[in-house]
């Protein structure tokens, strides 16, 4: 097998063939030393195969999210999951909170990464991964959607990679905004402030990015001028960023980068809930605790998100072959809200808090080899990853609700893609994953919905799950002009996300007992993009099947929803426009719709796994060289598949109604100033987002963000 062998005599043995290959040409890496022009990265990609290649080169779809839309964007808001949902064709709508729980991509969990290093917990899915990091530190983001193996475990439904901000070619770089973002609608105590400094900028041979943003958000409010629920809620949250990124450049092949990065994002609140549903139709909202009575349980968020990454990058290590090694650890600690959904009334528990600890460290080599043989221009990638996750879900009293899980993962790939006549594009691979993951004897833990209504507790023998796994993609595109190029592709990923919902509802006494097993997720594609003109476009229709997908039953017993492993298909299409109106005006359009099944039932999927229709547009004007307008519009559609069970919706099978939202930025640029005004549902929508109108459970029905302005100044020097 693939995995048994030596990685080195397989370095070597490449080394040599690759050594006798004729007509070899150079490997440069534009993102590592980036050009002084940005146009000329906006169709470059690094995510979709470790390796720099322009979109028009990959057999599938991809969204990138350049440094100009970027900072468009960050003037109306600064949720990455807001910024996200109107970019991305086929990702959910978001859900108006810190949780992106409910929003896939293409109906599967996305992983997300910084610069390759996941930020997913998928072995206890926590569903915080997209708010991971501030998006001032971010240069660009790039998706990739579909199964993927590439990347390993997590990326069932694709790939969110945040690229972190690259230093200049210059002498040093200074940049300061401060702005401030308050409601519209009632703006008692909502007003929060936000401060970014940062400087960059190369000194002979070493390069460096340092930025530190500290920001306060005020109360957040509705339509109606009442405060956002607090379930993962956004009003009073402190969150600091702090990054470090350093490089040192040997010679014109070889360099080393080391990168850190700190986050976290805590609700420090003394607000606490008026609960609502879906099923009672009153919504949830917050007001002042003034019972006299001290709030339960610690403020929620990550309480310190840290990533660092060491890398070397030699553009010649034989053969014209370029080599990356990076090493990364992760750490991060994800507290939820207190729930009384954790009581045990036998015990003295009226509720509990729980957190996500989750530490990953990592090692990869990845060598990329390129020539030029007749009419074919070939490159290989190909390397290895190991991974160690220990991850687990304890309480703040000390309980364990979800036990230690220890995974290592070792794997080998091979990717290959041909260009063949300039036309002709081909992509094929091939990835081996082996993993182990050591589980000791745990007690699951009693909760109790009701007084009557509780989770009987159980000895689980722990042990070792083992699984093999051999993941394969092909793609083809055809260049047959700028206006048509078909693609066609089939992608598989390997998949043991959520292990950890599955330990801690066990009703069985030994692990080996529990349906462990990873999910092979099997993604076919087929879509066409083309420039006509001033008009740009991509078209794409997809299908995704698994054997052992993760959904939720509702134990009528316990009043616990537990995961059950079945069949499940999705499908769906997205298109997108973008059109040059006039020199200084551009505008587009996108629609996404998907679907999805339990083939063993024949019964529709629930919306935490298939969102409603979306439909976004844009116009972007530039009516003076120093001024900038943009307007964002997006509509949800809806989507009703489920009927309710003696009068109540359950689950996450609640009808979702469809709703619009306007959002409007503007910026005058004044020498080294920048003027700028961001204001989110310009028309005060009153609406739920999706997510708050398909979850049952009580608390999660909170009202969007009503208009809501930022206001910000920024200078550069």
């Amino acid at each position: 097998m693939l995995l048994n062998l030596n990685k080195t005599a397989i370095a070597t043995h490449c080394a040599l063939f690759f050594a006798t290959l004729p007509s070899f040409y150079s490997i440069a890496d534009p993102l590592k030393n980036p050009p002084s022009n940005d146009t000329s990265l906006e169709r470059m990609i690094v995510t979709g195969s470790r390796s720099v290649e322009r979109i028009e080169g990959v057999p599938s779809s991809v969204t990138l999210i350049n440094k100009k839309m970027l900072e468009q964007d960050r003037l109306m808001t600064s949720e990455l999951q807001n910024l996200l949902a109107f970019r991305v064709p086929g990702l959910a709508p978001s859900t108006g909170t810190s949780s992106n729980s409910g929003q896939t991509l293409r109906g599967r969990k996305a992983l997300v990464m910084i610069d390759g290093v996941p930020q997913s917990t998928p072995l206890r899915n926590g569903q915080l991964g997209i708010s991971s990091i501030d998006v001032g530190v971010i240069e660009r983001i790039e998706v990739i959607k579909g199964a993927t193996s590439i990347y390993g475990n997590g990326a069932s439904g694709g790939i969110i990679n945040y690229i972190t901000k690259q230093a200049s070619n210059n002498k040093a770089q200074v940049q300061i905004d401060a702005s401030s973002k308050f409601s519209a609608v009632k703006f008692d105590n909502s007003s929060g402030y936000r401060f970014n400094g940062s400087v960059n900028g190369t000194l002979k041979n070493v390069s460096y990015v340092l930025s530190s943003i500290t920001a306060e958000t005020g109360l957040e409010r509705d339509a109606e001028g009442d405060i956002i629920g607090l379930k993962y809620g956004l009003s009073e949250m402190k969150s600091q960023n702090l990054f470090t990124k350093l490089g040192y450049t040997f010679d014109n092949d070889k360099y080393l980068q080391l990168t850190y990065n700190y986050y976290e994002a805590q609700q420090d609140t003394d607000l606490i809930d008026v609960v609502g549903s879906v099923n009672s139709g009153i919504k949830t909202y917050a007001v002042k605790n003034i019972t006299g009575i001290e709030k339960k349980g610690v403020p929620q968020g990550p309480r310190g998100n840290h990533n660092l990454m060491l890398k070397y990058t030699d553009d010649e290590v034989f053969s014209h072959t370029q080599l990356t090694i990076d090493g990364y650890m992760q750490k991060i600690e994800n507290m939820f809200f207190f729930s009384t959904a954790l009581a045990n009334p036998s015990e003295g528990y009226q509720g509990g808090q729980s957190f996500i600890k989750s530490e990953k460290k990592g090692l990869r080599a990845n060598l990329t080899t390129q020539f030029d043989w007749d009419n074919i221009e070939a490159t290989f990638i190909y390397g290895t990853d190991a991974l160690n996750d220990v991850s687990s879900q304890p309480l703040a009293d000390g309980r364990i609700w979800v036990p230690e899980m220890d995974m290592r993962n070792l794997a080998a790939y091979l990717q290959t893609k041909l260009v063949i006549n300039d036309d002709w594009i081909l992509k094929a691979g091939i990835r081996q994953d082996s993993i182990h993951v050591n589980v000791d004897d745990y007690q699951t833990i009693k909760v109790c919905r009701t007084p009557v209504k509780c989770s009987i507790p159980m000895d689980v023998k722990g042990g070792e799950i083992n699984d093999k796994s051999t993941t394969y993609n092909i793609g083809l595109r055809y260049n047959i002009h700028d206006s048509f190029s078909p693609f066609v592709s089939f992608s598989q990923g390997s998949d043991i996300s959520d292990l950890g919902d599955l330990l801690r509802l066990a009703t069985v006494n030994d692990i080996t007992l529990i349906r462990t097993e990873a999910s092979i997720v099997d993604n076919y594609e087929i879509g066409a993009s083309g420039q006509i003109n001033d008009l740009g476009y991509e078209i794409a229709a997809y299908r995704s099947t698994s054997e052992l997908g993760t959904s939720n039953e509702y134990n009528e017993v316990t009043g616990v929803y537990q995961p059950v492993r079945a069949p499940q298909k999705i499908w769906g299409y997205e298109a997108q426009l973008n059109y040059q109106l006039l020199n200084n005006v551009k505008t587009g359009l996108s629609y996404s719709w998907m679907e999805g099944k339990d083939t063993d039932k024949d019964t529709y999927l629930e919306n935490r796994i298939i969102s409603a229709p979306k439909f976004t547009a844009f116009v972007n004007w530039q009516p003076l060289d120093e001024a900038n307008i943009a307007i964002n519009y997006m509509h949800v559609g809806k989507r009703k598949r489920f009927e309710p069970i003696d009068g109540n919706y359950i689950g996450t099978q609640g009808p979702v109604n469809s709703y619009n939202l306007i959002n409007l930025s503007a910026s005058y640029q004044l020498n080294n100033w920048q003027l700028s005004l961001g204001i989110e549902n310009l028309l005060n929508e009153d609406y739920f987002s999706a997510r708050s109108q398909a979850y049952t459970f009580d608390g999660y029905n909170t009202k969007g963000l009503g208009t809501t302005v930022n206001l910000g100044i920024k200078v550069s020097f």
